[in-house]
């Protein structure tokens, strides 16, 4: 079983995570984690704090010379502008007067950093996490709530999808498909495994250039216009096996525990396998994806509609999953709330924030896939170290009757 936790705040002095259940000697570097945390800072539309902010990591332990140990591997990301914040997020406790120095330089008062946030702001966690926790500010609340949290498990997901090449030869890779009404044709062709390097030199990791190149032209608008913007993701995963989850029960099915990590990502309200949403509106006969006997004897699919899940179970084929991220809460035309520190109706305050994050999506849905399908994967086979589960991997593979093959 693997596991993963993360701790820390948007303005902490470091997030920390651990990943528990990793076998030993899977082939991991700094340089492998610390370049996937810079992909999620990609994209247009980020905000300046993508610019000025950089993530420092540290390997804590679980990792030797370049391999795993199987013992916890534990990673800290650390957080560049801490000497900024450090009065302020203080573990410990901090005299008013000094509170009250700990300001922004010629920062209006209103979103000073050592002011009480009493005005919640639509679309965040605020409001019902000061109720839930009894903060009488939302400062608390959005430490924690922030999307910076994710950098944490883009660096896990480093070491999970580093982990399933050498396991069993999977190899992910995400795009975008839609920025709010602008999206790729449907018969557009997906990205395939060895298209990462050319989505990540897009701006909007977008392989459809027209559709890219509209992409940015909707940012520069909604820019304009003091709003933000959502969309859609895809993530896809290639060469996996065949049986990974179960249809035995409700909480062991791979398609409800890959729905579940997406939708605990930051601002996605949204997701589908396959064709998802639009199966809903076929017929049967054109919904499922019939099978045939290809040349070379293995079963196989003629359609991918179902996205590579069946019965909760891998089928063998392209995995395909997507995440709908609604467009940014933080809107700098500002929205209109409530004080309770004053009852009184204002508007939310707005600092720097992204006009558009679904690039960066991407990214964290793909870490978050890679994490789901190595607790599979080791669900399944298991094994101390890496080379044991891949000897397992293949056992399996080889094990199969000639007849039920599909790769």
């Amino acid at each position: 079983m693997l596991r993963w936790l993360t701790a820390g705040e948007s303005h902490g002095p470091a997030l920390v995570a651990i990943l528990e259940g990793l076998p030993a000697g899977v082939a991991v570097t700094s340089a492998d984690i610390t370049a996937a945390l810079a992909r999620r800072r990609l994209g247009y539309g980020r905000g300046a704090r993508q610019k000025f902010e950089q993530d420092e990591l540290s390997i804590l332990g679980g990792v030797r010379h370049g391999l795993t140990l199987g013992s916890p591997v534990a990673l800290q990301i650390g957080n560049s502008e801490w000497p900024k914040w450090q009065t302020v997020m203080s573990p410990d406790p901090v005299a008013a007067a000094d509170l009250a120095a700990a300001d922004d330089i010629n920062a209006p008062a209103e979103i000073a950093r050592n002011r009480p946030l009493t005005r919640p702001r639509p679309g965040h966690a605020d409001l019902a996490g000061m109720q839930k926790y009894s903060f009488d500010e939302a400062r608390p609340v959005l430490e924690r709530a922030s999307a910076r949290e994710t950098a944490a498990r883009v660096a896990l997901g480093a070491v999970a999808a580093a982990f399933l090449r050498q396991a069993c030869g999977v190899a992910l890779v995400s795009h975008t498909v839609a920025i709010g009404p602008v999206a790729v044709p449907a018969q557009a062709s997906p990205p395939g495994a060895d298209d990462t390097a050319t989505l990540d030199a897009d701006p909007m990791r977008c392989l459809h250039a027209p559709t890219s190149r509209a992409m940015v032209e909707e940012v520069d608008a909604c820019r304009k216009a003091g709003d933000t913007l959502g969309g859609v993701v895809e993530v896809l995963a290639y060469g996996l096996p065949p049986g990974l989850g179960s249809y035995t029960h409700w909480d062991k099915r791979l398609d409800a525990r890959l729905a579940a990590a997406l939708m605990g990502i930051q601002a996605i309200k949204g997701v589908e396998l396959g064709d998802g949403f639009v199966t809903a509106t076929r017929r049967g006969s054109a919904a499922h994806d019939e099978m045939a006997r290809a040349s070379d004897g293995a079963i196989r699919r003629r359609t991918g509609r179902a996205g590579g899940t069946e019965g909760g179970m891998s089928t063998g084929e392209v995995l395909r999953v997507r995440a709908a991220m609604k467009p940014i809460s933080t809107v700098p035309r500002a929205l209109a709330t409530v004080d309770v520190a004053t009852g009184e109706a204002t508007t939310a305050i707005h600092q720097r924030s992204d006009v558009c994050a679904v690039p960066a999506a991407g990214v964290i849905a793909e870490a978050m896939v890679a994490l789901v399908l190595a607790d599979a994967v080791l669900e399944k086979f298991g094994g101390d170290h890496v080379a044991e589960t891949a000897r397992n991997v293949t056992g399996y593979r080889d094990s199969m009757p000639e007849g039920m093959r599909s790769w």
